[in-house]
């Protein structure tokens, strides 16, 4: 089934007009089409479209790799040796469904070599055998079977490359109808030259005409469900696997009774510079108002900003004029492709942070990003002022009555603190230091009385807890005093792993942050017992080194999934040869071949070549009874039977056929008896033509 002339042309002009490859698009048409005015041709073989399909099934493989690696489309063809992380695409949504949208767009350029070479063959189309292992093991095994032996069957590549161009136009970004339109006139193209003669015009165009209508109602409600899906905007998220933060509330462990639970599950991963220690604490969020045991932010979605990048798209100015003195690595893992990032004290920049979208920031310290399960980026950052707001006196000194009175017995148990701001700090962490103890299990309290708090208990009696007791009694004791402070959680860093470091999920962690009102700086305040370290330790699994082997080669299959390493781009330079030696093959293989057969040395005598029966066939022909193209031999003899000039040798041609048919495909030839014959029946009929010219 031959398509209409210039369909195919108009096809990849449609393609590279929605993909936004308007001349690569117009440039491969013009290809194409060109037979339609040419006649050169050229004879590919079997082995040569094989190669050539063989070389387009690598390069697909090599688009695959590059579409998984920075998920761009075909503007970026070119970049198919940059490194991945530089491409970053920016529109939310599944890394996945990216990859296919990306690939599907290039198919029309993989495939072009192959539909390139069908159009400029000799015959009608691309043997079965270059496709099909089946039949190309059944024509080696059987190669003078004849029909059985090989499927003598083509394949015409042009529609389904037609169909493929129009599945690649459907991935582009425009939003309005010229893709249906489009679509619609194409595929009434195609269609008309196969429309049955059953049907009159009218019910063939009446039927197309509904099923355009019904395919452009299906694409308006499917636009309405995708922008309504859009639009709606649930809850952010809560806990997530890794334990990350909610950036509005922070429900604590307070009051709850049994044993706090952390796992040893690594899910953040450090590295410093040779000689540099890793900061000692990560913070993903900070919180004001404490009421009922939950923390709240006192803020909205709508409170989060984009952040600034530079011109690589890969860097993000959290503060555009704070000098950083430190830098880190950071591995960190996003369930669901969104989360709170754990950043050092006094981040200014994120450096090779490859996200989807540009990261959000609030005025309290947490920045969200949208991207991969996994992250991998350099934070920058030194002592000195951060993107936390200033305190608010609403929030920032606010302490709940119920747990005022417990806060004043503290105080007052205290003593003198003095009045300068350090000493009053120092005061208050040896205070806890000394007079309280670290523990993670909490029993009923039997001693609970009507305006008791478990914050109060815990202050009071039981002076002993985990650390988000330590950071909110820390918090509210020093609002109480009219010191600004906030709640913040995050992640304590302090467990090597080589040469880098590992966090856990049992080394989350809660402390304190203080107003310094002589530097305008927010800093980190931690009271919770040096302790706490240790006794988490002791949690550990006796099989944690094995379980930290498997953390380890997750991580790595992790990066590889993600596109946190260059594994992708060196694949991509191990194709490159594979790909420039089929194509040389394909190229000059065949004109090595015809130049071997030219040099006599090595020239291959196939059998039969040297039969006297082609002498006899050109002497016929000279006398005007010349064999038809693709005449068989058999039926040439029958229509030269009755031709007075084929006369002296009319008896004779058919033994002498046999016999040639025996010596030139035959795989056992001739034995010499019969070899002296047909020599022998050639000559006699040589010399009677002769006889009867004379």
């Amino acid at each position: 089934m031959k398509p209409p002339p210039l369909l195919i042309g108009a096809g990849l002009v449609f393609w590279g007009w929605q993909t936004g490859l308007p001349f690569a698009g117009l440039a491969m048409a013009v290809v194409l089409e060109s037979p339609h005015w040419m006649r050169a041709r050229w004879e590919f073989s079997k082995d040569d479209f094989t190669r050539i399909r063989s070389f387009c099934a690598l390069l697909c493989l090599a688009a695959l790799v590059l579409a998984f690696s920075n998920n761009q489309g075909p503007s970026d063809f070119l970049s198919l040796f940059h490194d991945p992380n530089f491409f970053a695409q920016r529109n939310a949504g599944a890394a996945s469904a990216r990859t296919v949208a990306s690939l599907l767009r290039w198919l029309p350029m993989v495939f072009f070599l192959l539909v390139a070479a069908q159009v400029f063959h000799a015959g009608q189309g691309i043997p079965a055998e270059s496709f099909s292992l089946v039949v190309r093991r059944r024509s080696k095994k059987a190669p003078f079977a004849g029909p059985l032996g090989s499927s003598g069957r083509s394949i015409d590549l042009r529609y389904p490359y037609f169909v493929l161009c129009l599945l690649a136009a459907s991935v582009h970004a425009s939003e309005d109808t010229t893709f249906f339109w489009g679509l619609s006139a194409l595929v009434t193209w195609a269609l008309w030259p196969q429309r049955s003669p059953r049907f009159g015009i009218i019910l063939w165009v009446a039927s197309l005409a509904a099923a355009m209508a019904l395919g452009y109602a299906g694409q308006r409600g499917l636009s309405r469900v995708q922008g309504w899906l859009a639009n709606y905007n649930p809850r952010w998220f809560g806990h997530s696997v890794r334990g990350g933060a909610d950036p509005l509330r922070s429900k604590t462990g307070i009051g709850h009774i049994g044993r706090l639970k952390g796992s040893g599950k690594i899910v953040v991963r450090l590295s410093t510079t040779p000689g540099e220690a890793a900061p000692p604490l990560l913070r993903e969020a900070s919180y004001r108002a404490y009421r009922k045991q939950i923390w709240y932010s006192e803020s909205s979605t709508n409170d989060f900003i984009l952040v600034q990048a530079e011109t690589n798209r890969t860097t993000w100015v959290l503060l555009p004029s704070k000098t950083n003195s430190a830098v880190v690595d950071i591995a960190s893992y996003l369930p669901g492709g969104r989360g709170l990032l754990p950043l050092p004290p006094g981040s200014g920049r994120l450096d090779n942070l490859f996200v989807f979208t540009p990261p959000q920031r609030n005025d309290l310290g947490a920045v969200l990003a949208e991207g991969p399960g996994l992250v991998v980026f350099d934070a920058r950052y030194g002592p000195g002022f951060t993107f936390d707001s200033p305190p608010n006196t609403n929030l920032d000194l606010a302490v709940d009555p119920k747990e005022a009175p417990a806060l004043d017995q503290i105080i007052n148990e205290i003593g003198p603190m003095g009045a300068d701001e350090e000493q009053r700090l120092e005061t208050i962490r040896r205070f806890f230091q000394n007079k309280y103890h670290y523990r993670i299990w909490e029993g009923p309290d039997r001693m609970a009385r009507t305006n008791d708090t478990p914050l109060s208990v815990f202050l009071l009696r039981r002076r002993g807890g985990h650390c988000e007791y330590f950071a909110t009694a820390t918090v509210l004791l020093l609002r109480e005093l009219h010191i600004p402070a906030r709640y913040a959680v995050g992640y304590a860093v302090h467990e090597g792993s080589g040469a880098n470091y590992v966090v856990r999920e049992r080394d989350a962690h809660a402390w304190c942050l203080v107003w310094k009102e002589n530097t305008r700086t927010w800093e980190d305040f931690d009271t919770t017992p040096y302790s706490w370290v240790a006794t988490e330790a002791k949690r550990a699994s006796p099989f944690e080194v094995l379980s930290d082997a498997w953390s380890r080669f997750a991580f790595e299959l992790a990066k590889l999934r993600w596109g946190q390493t260059r594994l992708r781009q060196y694949l991509l330079w191990a194709l490159a040869p594979v790909l420039v030696l089929l194509l040389y093959q394909i190229i000059f293989r065949r004109r090595r071949r015809l130049s071997q057969h030219a040099d006599p040395g090595a020239a291959i005598v196939w059998p039969g070549l040297d039969s006297e029966y082609y002498e006899v066939e050109r002497k016929l022909a000279a006398r005007g009874l010349m064999r038809q193209p693709n005449e068989p031999q058999s039926q040439w003899l029958l229509r030269i039977a009755v031709d007075p000039a084929a006369a002296q040798v009319r008896g004779a041609l058919a033994e002498l056929l046999r016999l040639h048919y025996r010596y030139r495909f035959d795989p056992q030839g001739l034995n010499a008896s019969d070899r002296d014959t047909l020599q022998r029946e050639a000559r006699t009929c040589l010399a009677r033509m002769e006889r009867q010219t004379d």
